[in-house]
């Protein structure tokens, strides 16, 4: 599990392939000079998992550690997920099922085929 510190104080952990595709993100992001909000269910308070969410500006300090010494590999179809959620108005949110697949616990494209099917019906 990696860590993402905001501000020089908070530290918000992830999976560090989660991590590397945030990293990647907000970094892009944050070059251009757009801040935008980060939104994710937190389960470190106890069993019912609360919505945390921080805006990310580039005059805010953050800083990614990842547990291991080398980043995980990029999966370019979640890249173009997670921009296009942060570029839009509501704010770059971390479904749980997105999450899950990132973390490769659910079959790859299984986000994007829910996704499609909320978005029809």
């Amino acid at each position: 599990m990696g860590t993402l510190i905001y501000d020089g104080a908070d530290g918000f952990t992830f999976d560090d392939r989660v991590l590397a595709h945030l990293q990647a993100v907000i970094a892009t992001k944050l070059r251009r000079r757009e801040g935008f909000l980060l939104l994710w269910p937190d389960r470190t308070g106890g069993a019912e998992p609360t919505l945390r969410s921080i805006w990310l500006d580039p005059s805010i300090s953050l800083q990614f550690v990842f547990a291991r010494p080398h980043l995980p590999e990029l999966n370019r179809e979640w890249l173009a997920i997670l921009t296009e959620k942060a570029n839009g108005n509501g704010g770059l949110m971390l479904e749980d099922e997105l999450l899950a697949e990132i973390r490769e616990e659910v079959p790859e494209g299984s986000f994007r085929e829910a996704r499609t099917k909320r978005q029809r019906d």
